[in-house]
């Protein structure tokens, strides 16, 4: 028997017992399933992206927290 034939024969038994709204409930949810786009791979292509500014910044000196606005060494304002 062919799943759709198995489908309707199933359906056709369900009829008197009130679950036909449920299977089309169902059915409805399985293809709005199938219709959201899947999750696409993440890309890395900027990875590296400011290794011209490696040395003009650290991960504790910002440009507000440079060395041409009184240098400070940490986040807290140490030097």
């Amino acid at each position: 028997m062919k799943t759709v034939d198995e489908v309707m024969e199933l359906t056709r038994e369900l009829s008197g017992k009130g679950f036909q709204e449920e299977v089309r409930d169902f059915a409805r949810f399985l293809v709005e399933k199938r219709a959201r786009p899947t999750r696409k791979k993440l890309r890395l292509d900027w990875a590296g992206g400011l290794k011209d500014l490696r040395d003009k910044y650290t991960s504790v000196r910002t440009p507000t927290q440079g060395p041409r606005n009184g240098g400070t060494n940490d986040a807290l304002g140490r030097r």
